[in-house]
């Protein structure tokens, strides 16, 4: 029994240490407006969503680089889920560096990641990147729209929180110079 409470402890202890490294990684939108506003030499700023996505959310052109951490591919139609089919880009990481190079920084550098939820690419993103060694990165919580409205009239709709909700710059125009294209 006592070894059965041990282990329940170990778990509890790494489940509630996972959760406060996510809640470490994560920064609200305004902060990163804030930190390209005051120090964008120092840091990059990705938005990580497929450029065909962002023809359709919009764009903020606070945003440094568009490099997607998925792509879709739309020659594989998921019907069970009712979208395209999303590959790791297998050159995210090198992108993101090559990025970070042409600012003359190096992967201690802050990159935050931005998708349009936060949880779907950008943290996910924020990760993979930790894991290949990038050492100061973070992603915005909620990312672009922002989350669901759980009641109401608008229930569903992507209202609540996020970079557009939060009164922060964007539009539905495309800065050529900073959108993905493959084959970059």
């Amino acid at each position: 029994m006592r070894q059965l409470l041990i282990a329940f402890l170990l778990i509890l202890g790494l489940s509630v240490h996972a959760f406060a490294n996510d809640e470490a990684m994560a920064v609200t939108p305004q902060q990163t407006f804030d930190l390209v506003q005051t120090q964008p030499d120092q840091m990059l700023f990705v938005d990580v969503c497929d450029p065909i996505e962002i023809m359709f959310i919009g764009f903020t052109d606070v945003a440094q680089a568009n490099i997607p951490f998925l792509l879709a591919d739309r020659n594989r139609f998921l019907n069970d889920k009712q979208r395209f089919a999303m590959d790791q880009n297998p050159e995210f990481a090198a992108q993101i560096e090559a990025a970070l190079n042409a600012k003359r920084l190096n992967k201690d550098a802050l990159i935050i990641t931005m998708c349009r939820s936060g949880s779907s690419r950008g943290k996910p993103s924020a990760d993979y990147l930790l894991s290949q060694p990038f050492t100061n990165v973070k992603y915005i919580n909620h990312g672009f729209q922002g989350s669901s409205a759980k009641e109401g009239e608008k229930v569903g709709m992507r209202i609540v929180n996020g970079w557009q909700n939060d009164g922060l710059p964007w539009s539905m125009k495309i800065n050529p110079g900073k959108i993905y294209r493959s084959g970059q």
